[in-house]
């Protein structure tokens, strides 16, 4: 028997699959990274800009279509994280469009919302490629309108859209010779047709498990008293399971443990062939992960907050505080200008604070804030003009889309893509020029700016005519991959060779977390050494997985 109409209800669920699939599928899609770095993100940028539309819909009781629209467009456009998360939302928020008047959707409509999803999609981007998420959502709004001209089925429709998109997903590689080198599909492309493939099975009445969704909806977390979470020394409960991709030796295990009985307590590591559990208490689960991730791939990943309920109160009483704050600014006339800056490491953050920037969002690399985090920055900035500085290419979409929903500030984005081209154009600020002034400044300013960064590989592949191997040393500059090898500091020298030409002047040096002091004093007295006509100047920068983050002007 046919089926030829979806009400609110099912599409509700339907979304909500979706919406459950992606989480599940996200590490999957996260290796579909063509880069082979530690933070490849774009499953985790479109699974988390999916479950905040996903939190809303689970909070409709009897959601009509137009209910249920608002929910899905809202929640996902203010919770889109990196360009994937956003394409993602302005799909779901051209789909809804077509869709929030309807009782019920048939055929028509649904293509039409295909439509009208593809058209939302490629407005936001200045310019679409094709290889990428917006090749496959192209050619499910193709599909669409082919089947409405064959079927009023819902049950020959559906399948036939989500068939041809991955025959489209399966294309994307001989549209983008770099997918295709690195022997990959596109990871948002793969990560829409999952969405599909989840919701296609509610449609179905197939059994699907929501965990993930009752979860970001309302976990339940480690109840302890206030009195008792102020004596906790170490306040998250950490587990997972290390997939390990070679052989996890005693000596591997003693190493391990100690790392992480420098970073917490209660430590159970036990190894049974490939498979490696954990658990610890840390103030710093990140610290374990990232180390984790070095003997192999991660699942079953758990974090509780053991001091929840003390902590709930304490942001209930800093959110009572800084609202007081807010209302109080808000009283004062606001400055004529100021600055919200992403960055990725304490370092860094101590810099851009030097410099005057008003407000910093944490994150950058390793996970990308979202459009929310954006609007909740710009609130914060008391000034009639407020300049963003996203410092990653990935991020310049949100920050974009947060300018968009804002009417009482002029925003004005400057596209830095990396750490070091926010520094330049903080330091080209003119306090006596005007917005327009600044901006054309600081847009010339990022132009001279070449940045590389060194980073190692979480696989074996082929990219920019180099192998590379897993946990080989990887030197990237803003186009591509410059230099492999097995030595961070020698990969770092040839990285810096290829940014280095007559014409510059300063090499800026910035540290990470996992560099000592003082081999990076002696890398940048070598650096000297190499180029005595240039500037060097090293800093600490704090920031992750990258050991150093360089910058030639």
């Amino acid at each position: 028997m046919a089926t030829k109409t979806i009400n609110a209800d099912m599409l509700a669920r339907m979304f909500l699959a979706g919406a459950q699939n992606i989480e599940a599928k996200k590490e999957y899609i996260n290796e579909l990274n063509v880069f082979p770095v530690p933070d490849g993100d774009t499953g985790t940028n479109m699974s988390m800009t999916i479950m905040s539309a996903a939190k809303e819909v689970t909070a409709l009781e009897r959601p009509d279509m137009k209910t249920l629209a608002k929910a899905i467009s809202s929640g996902s456009l203010r919770g889109a994280r990196g360009n994937s998360g956003v394409i993602l939302s302005q799909l779901l928020r051209g789909f809804t469009k077509a869709v929030r008047e309807e009782k019920e959707i048939d055929v028509p409509i649904l293509a039409a919302a295909c439509e009208r999803a593809r058209h939302t999609a490629y407005k936001a981007v200045m310019k679409p490629k094709e290889g990428t998420i917006l090749t496959v959502a192209s050619g499910i709004a193709d599909k669409a309108e082919q089947m409405r001209a064959e079927t009023d089925d819902l049950e020959v429709f559906i399948p036939a859209v989500i068939q041809h998109a991955e025959e489209v997903l399966a294309k994307t590689p001989e549209l983008l010779p770099v997918l295709k080198e690195a022997g990959v599909v596109d990871s948002g492309g793969q990560g829409l047709v999952e969405v599909l493939k989840g919701a296609y099975d509610a449609f179905l009445g197939k059994e699907v498990d929501y965990t993930a969704i009752e979860a970001g909806a309302g976990a339940k977390v480690t109840k302890v008293t206030a009195e008792a979470a102020a004596d906790i020394k170490f306040g998250y409960c950490t587990e997972f399971i290390i997939l390990t991709e070679k052989e996890f030796t005693d000596q591997d295990e003693h190493e391990f443990k100690g790392y992480l009985e420098s970073i917490g307590d209660s430590i159970v590591c036990v190894a049974d062939d490939d498979v490696v559990k954990i658990h610890v208490h840390t103030n710093d689960p990140g610290l374990a992960i990232q180390k984790a991730l070095t003997y192999g791939q991660l699942s079953r990943m758990k974090i509780d907050n053991m001091r929840e309920e003390h902590q709930e109160k304490l942001i209930k009483d800093a959110e009572k505080l800084a609202k007081q704050q807010a209302e109080a600014k808000k009283a004062e006339p606001k400055k004529p200008m100021g600055f919200i800056t992403v960055s990725i490491g304490e370092g860094l953050n101590n810099i851009f604070r030097e410099l005057g920037a008003d407000y910093i969002i944490e994150g950058g690399q390793t996970m990308n804030p979202s459009t929310e985090d954006m609007l909740n920055a710009i609130d914060h900035v008391h000034a009639e003009t407020v300049f963003i500085l996203p410092n990653n290419k990935n991020i310049v979409l949100a920050a974009n889309q947060a300018k968009a929903l804002v009417e009482d500030k002029q925003i004005i984005v400057i596209p830095t893509k990396t750490v070091p081209q926010g520094i330049t154009a903080i330091i080209s600020f003119m306090p006596d020029a005007d917005a327009a002034a600044n901006e054309e400044a600081m847009l010339e300013s990022i132009g001279n700016v070449k940045t590389g960064q060194v980073t190692y590989a979480v696989r074996d592949t082929k990219i920019d005519d180099k192998e590379i191997h897993e946990g080989n040393i990887m030197g990237i500059g803003d186009a591509g991959i410059l230099a492999v090898g097995s030595d961070i500091h020698e990969t770092a020298k040839e990285m810096l060779a290829a940014l280095v030409d007559e014409d510059s002047e300063l090499i800026s040096i910035y540290y990470g977390a996992e560099v000592d002091e003082a081999d990076a004093a002696a890398f940048a007295a070598e650096v000297e050494t190499l180029y005595p006509d240039m500037d060097v100047d090293a800093q600490f920068g704090g920031q992750p997985i990258y050991y150093y983050v360089l910058a030639v002007e």
